[in-house]
Parts: C-alpha cells; sequence; structure tokens
C-alpha cells in the first residue's frame, strides 16, 4: 500500500534506520536522530541504485512522487536519473572519499595528532584506492571484501581488520547525515582472515637471568668499544622497558635531570608507536650509563653506530644476544615482558588476618610500557604519568637485576586480595 501523510509525520525514530516503503521504489528512511529522508530504488544497466529526493516534510509525498515519475520518464528512455543535472553534481559529492573527509575533519580534534594521521594515511593507502570515487550509497559488502582482500594478500591482516573499521565508521557517519541507507561492513562477519596465533617474543624465565646478566657483561665483538656499546645498550634496553627503535635512536637532548635524584629520558612522540610522548624514569644503574654514554659519544646518539653521526644498527642487539647463545630463547622486546612479568608478580603482606596485593598497580607497568588505554574516555582522564611510583618501581626492577633485592613471589604460592 502506498505511504500515507499520518505515516509518514508520525513516523518515531528507532534504535536503528528503517523504511517505510510507498511504491514502484520510493520510501522513506526514517533516521535515528529522527530525520525522514526520500530515497529511490531502481537499476540501471544491470545494477541496482539509490536517488535521493530530500527530506520530509519540506519535500512532501506529492513532491517525492513527482520526482520518482520524472526518474521512470529517463529510465523509459533508456537514462540514468543519477546523471541528470543536479544528481551528478551531488553524486560527486558524495563519494566515499569526500564523505570520508567530512568525517575525519568532524573527529580529528578529539584524537591524538599522531593517530589522526595515521587513520586517514591508511585510508588513503588502502581505502581510497578501491572505494574512493565510488558514490558512498553505490557501495556495497562485496565492494568492501574484494578491498580486504588486497590488504590480506600483503599479509597485513592486522591493517584489515583496522581499514574495515575505519570503512565502518565512516558509513555510520554517512546515515546519521542522510548519505547511506546502510553499513556494508556488517554483513563481513566471519569473511575476513582469521589472524595466526599470537607469537609472544621469546623471553627466559626470571630465574635464569643472573646467568644471562653474567654472559653478557663478558659479551665480546670487534673491538671493545663496539662491544662496550653493545654491551650498554642491551642492558639499557632491559634497565627500561623500551622498543629497540626507541632506544636506537635516543639522543643527548632527550635526556634531563641526569645530575639530580629525578633524571628523565623524554623520547618524543614521532618515535613512540602510540604516538604520544613517553617519560621514562631512570633508575641509577640507567642514568649511570646515559651518562657514559652521553660523556663518549662524540655525536648525537648515544648508542652510536659504526660511525657517531649513525645510530646502533636494527640487529646488532638481537645478535648480540645470538652470539650469547639465546637464538629462540631471548629477544629485546621480549625484555618487556619478562619485566612486566616480574612487576605483576610481586606481592607484599597486607592486614590481620594477612593478605597479599599487589606492589605495583597495574596502571604503573602499562604506563612504563607504553601501552595505549583501550577505554578512550579513561584514557582522555587518565593524564597522570605516575612518575613517582615508576622511579621506584624501576629503580627496584634495576636492584633486583644487579643483587636481586625484591623477592620474586612466584604465583600461586599467595593468593592476591
Amino acid at each position: 500500500m502506498p505511504l500515507t501523510e499520518t505515516q509518514a509525520k508520525n513516523a518515531k525514530p528507532r534504535e536503528r534506520a528503517y523504511k517505510l516503503s510507498d511504491s514502484e521504489g520510493l520510501f522513506l528512511l526514517v533516521q535515528p536522530n529522527g530525520t525522514k529522508l526520500w530515497r529511490m530504488k531502481y537499476r540501471h544497466s544491470g545494477k541496482e541504485k539509490l536517488l535521493s529526493f530530500g527530506a520530509y516534510p519540506a519535500v512532501g509525498i506529492s513532491a517525492a512522487r513527482e520526482k520518482r515519475a520524472e526518474a521512470k520518464a529517463l529510465l523509459i528512455q533508456g537514462q540514468d536519473p543519477m546523471q541528470s543535472k543536479g544528481q551528478s553534481q551531488r553524486e560527486e559529492l558524495e563519494t566515499f572519499e569526500a564523505v570520508a573527509k567530512r568525517w575525519h575533519d568532524n573527529r580529528k580534534s578529539a584524537l591524538n595528532p599522531a593517530h589522526a594521521e595515521r587513520v586517514w594515511s591508511r585510508l588513503e593507502r588502502d581505502v581510497f584506492p578501491a572505494l574512493g570515487n565510488k558514490p558512498i550509497h553505490e557501495i556495497t559488502a562485496p565492494d568492501v571484501l574484494a578491498m580486504i582482500r588486497e590488504i590480506e594478500k600483503r599479509g597485513a591482516l592486522d591493517i584489515s581488520r583496522r581499514a574495515k573499521q575505519g570503512v565502518g565508521q565512516v558509513f555510520q557517519f554517512a546515515i546519521a547525515c542522510g548519505l547511506a541507507a546502510n553499513d556494508p561492513t556488517t554483513h563481513l562477519r566471519g569473511a575476513l582472515k582469521p589472524r595466526p596465533r599470537v607469537q609472544h617474543m621469546s623471553r627466559l624465565p626470571l630465574s635464569e637471568l643472573p646467568a644471562f646478566l653474567e654472559k653478557l657483561r663478558g659479551y665480546q665483538e670487534e673491538g671493545e668499544r663496539r662491544s662496550a656499546i653493545t654491551r650498554d645498550a642491551v642492558m639499557f634496553a632491559l634497565l627500561t622497558w623500551v622498543r629497540t627503535k626507541e632506544l636506537r635512536f635516543a639522543v643527548k637532548s632527550e635526556f634531563e635531570g641526569l645530575n639530580t635524584t629525578e633524571p628523565i629520558w623524554r623520547i618524543p612522540a614521532n618515535r613512540m608507536k602510540m604516538g604520544r610522548e613517553h617519560l621514562v624514569p631512570l633508575s641509577a644503574q640507567a642514568t649511570a650509563i646515559a651518562k657514559k654514554m652521553i660523556a663518549s659519544s662524540t655525536g648525537d646518539y648515544i648508542f652510536p653506530g659504526i660511525h657517531p653521526n649513525k645510530p646502533l644498527s636494527e640487529n646488532t642487539m638481537i645478535y648480540a644476544l645470538y652470539r650469547l647463545g639465546y637464538h629462540s630463547r631471548q629477544t629485546v622486546h621480549g625484555f618487556r615482558g619478562l619485566a612486566s612479568t616480574w612487576a605483576n608478580e610481586q606481592l607484599v603482606e597486607f592486614g590481620k588476618p594477612a593478605i597479599w596485593i599487589r606492589r605495583y598497580h597495574e596502571d604503573w607497568v602499562e604506563m612504563q610500557l607504553a601501552h595505549s588505554d583501550k577505554d578512550e574516555v579513561r584514557s582522555a582522564y587518565n593524564a597522570a604519568e605516575y612518575l613517582t611510583p615508576r622511579r621506584r618501581m624501576m629503580q627496584d626492577w634495576a636492584d633486583f637485576l644487579i643483587g636481586g633485592t625484591v623477592v620474586d613471589i612466584k604465583r600461586g604460592r599467595k593468593r592476591a586480595a
């Protein structure tokens, strides 16, 4: 039955957009925000398309039906109504890339600038070549899946999921703006290639750390100077919990207060995985290495490579671990997991009757590892760096490495409250 004025007027918004059909492809799309939009579904050259006739009640039922009749007349003549005057301009304005630009501009002020840049770069690199020039309301689930399959061919399964998520967010924005009727990514559940099981970076049990450190102290390669730089770089990574890239490119100007009681290594945002500045409180042992390397380096890098103005080679530290006999048993990145395990297992006795509680809060550990807070709201309000407790934690860790002064309480002996 054709749509009545009463039905159109009284249509209430729901959690999801829904259609009120009129006839011959014409329908009223009722959005969750209460907006009511005229749409006409039709086929041309074997392809399903969607025309927009404006919003109700500015465009009434009679006016919408007149527009439908005009479109039908063009179809009878073999013409595509989408290409009629005014529609081609509207189509150009409503391409996926154009809508994505509006979506990104609308939300980037709430994002970390580096993260916002990564999101847009991902769209430019992987999504726009396949979908950018298509009218957004014509994009189908197979179109999106074809784009994702090209990413999967590179083995970039995490990126393929992020691309799907980004496309879905653009479509949700388009639906709210009345530019699309549905989100094709919702039909792709189960269609993406599964991620392989996570392979955690190799790491030793804590009980083998003393033997490892003894071997590290005696490590030799070509020349004592090169050997000393490699030994100190590996030890510095173990002491600070940083990633290899963050350490290799460390320069003298990033270190502050080395002669005070609160030395800090300030790593700039452009070198951090999460795109935000990271403060690393330094233990006395880490500070001693930093001061020694700064004093002995003739260039800016505190861990220089063969040439003083170039950083340590990407493979220098991992090859050192191989030569020490730890191939497939310990990686430089694995130091982070090793330290995290230690920190999360530290318990202290509290109260009567005695209970065991964590010595180091999980937020301190995550902050030291420079992990992202998955809860965006929490992250926005949690600007605390926890420098004081993290400084104590890192000194305890350094003391544990050097002399085992912090008792390592194994899981299972006592249960934490």
